[in-house]
């Protein structure tokens, strides 16, 4: 593990990256760092942030889409899901699945289309999926807004966990409760559900990708089980508690987004809504 020395300095290069919109070498460039070592100073931007008012509301899970994994590396392949805090100050929720979002500030920002949970209660240590799924109160569809401190978006799995899981902020489309029933045949459904993203900027939209949740560890309610198995040995961080927002990875590429234009998604095989952003 780092000296405490070392994540401290490092933690307060991402935050002050983070403020200034700035770029920075990858943490991994001059020293080596294993994925703990990337947590520990995960751990301490986690207490900083709030010990400066803001307050965790739950987690986002990244790296879950197999398919994009090699475009996110710059020389040790990205393998695995991380996951990162969410907070009041970077989740919100749309208006009638439409929002506006300003990307002042946001450095190479990209969008993600994902799928979002909320927990009406915590699983158990041993949950089965089933009984995971018994544990969500609603479903929604949301655009979480991905952020890179480091050129050209390279680096180092173990950077991207201490980047704030390069998390910048999440936008949450209407809420879906779910029935016993529907909680039963959730993994199920989501892995045989499509999502289609589509942008414009000025002349029409066009489609950008497409992605399927199968892609998403199988399922996203089979990513909420990693995770919730991944902070079982984590014992620095909180285990999933009931009220958490949790949102579960990217369905498709993240994609360059830029101020003017405006991006909107359409599901099949599931019933929610589209989304569409227009970015300012």
């Amino acid at each position: 593990m780092l000296m405490s020395t070392i994540s401290n300095r490092f933690a307060h290069q991402l935050l002050d990256a983070r403020a200034g919109s700035a770029l920075l070498p990858r943490l991994s460039q001059d020293t080596e760092l294993s994925m703990a070592d990337g947590y520990e100073v995960a751990k301490r931007i986690l207490d900083i942030r709030i010990a400066e008012g803001e307050q965790p509301v739950g987690r986002k899970i990244g790296f879950n889409n197999r398919k994009v994994w090699s475009k996110f590396r710059n020389g040790k392949a990205v393998d695995a899901p991380i996951w990162a805090t969410m907070y009041d100050s970077t989740v919100r929720y749309a208006t009638d699945n439409r929002a506006f979002q300003s990307l002042t500030g946001a450095v190479q920002p990209r969008l993600e289309p994902e799928i979002v949970f909320k927990l009406r209660k915590a699983p158990t240590k041993n949950a089965t999926l089933a009984e995971l799924a018994g544990c969500i109160e609603w479903m929604a569809h949301g655009f979480e807004i991905v952020v890179c401190p480091f050129a050209d978006w390279q680096f180092e799995p173990v950077d991207a966990v201490a980047a704030f899981g390069l998390h910048g902020s999440l936008i949450i489309g209407e809420p879906h409760m779910l029935s016993e029933a529907s909680r039963r045949n959730l993994a199920q459904v989501l892995t045989d559900s499509s999502v289609s993203l589509s942008s414009d900027s000025g002349q029409g939209f066009s489609l950008r990708g497409a992605g399927f949740g199968a892609d998403v560890l199988d399922s996203p309610v089979h990513a909420l089980m990693h995770l919730h198995k991944l902070l079982q040995t984590q014992t620095d961080f909180a285990p999933l508690a009931a009220g958490e927002i949790i949102t579960t990875g990217t369905w498709t590429e993240a994609y360059p987004v830029a101020a003017g234009e405006t991006w909107t998604t359409a599901f099949s095989g599931v019933s929610l809504p589209g989304l569409t952003v227009a970015f300012v």
